[in-house]
């Protein structure tokens, strides 16, 4: 499966991303944390391609938002992961790149499709 809007594609690279580092993440975490943050960032890239599928624009948007939330959501996880030493700060510098880049293209997405 695969989407042709660029937005979905860097999104599934955070979520790849996620599911890589987080495998280091300690096993107590295993139905916690890790859990967290890999059900959030793949939530992105679902809700983005279940939007799109949506038959009207406005509904496309809903979607959006609600990607948009559950990025904002594993953005607070990969802190946290950071701040209790599961994340080196180099790891969490390229995820939260990520997540900014996604973030931009988000933003960008709804104010184009609700003009």
């Amino acid at each position: 499966m695969e989407s042709n809007l660029e937005v979905w594609k860097i999104a599934h690279q955070l979520t790849l991303a996620v599911y890589r580092t987080s495998r280091n993440f300690p096993k107590s975490e295993q139905f916690a944390l890790t859990s967290q943050v890999r059900r959030s960032a793949s939530s992105v890239p679902t809700n983005i391609i279940e939007g799109q599928a949506r038959q009207y624009k406005k509904e496309f948007i809903q979607f959006l938002y609600i990607s948009k939330g559950s990025l904002e959501e594993t953005n607070y996880h990969l802190f946290l992961a950071k701040e209790l030493g599961y994340l080196s700060e180099s790891e969490y510098d390229v995820l939260f790149e990520l997540c900014k880049r996604v973030k931009m293209m988000l933003y960008k997405l709804i104010k184009s499709l609700a003009a």
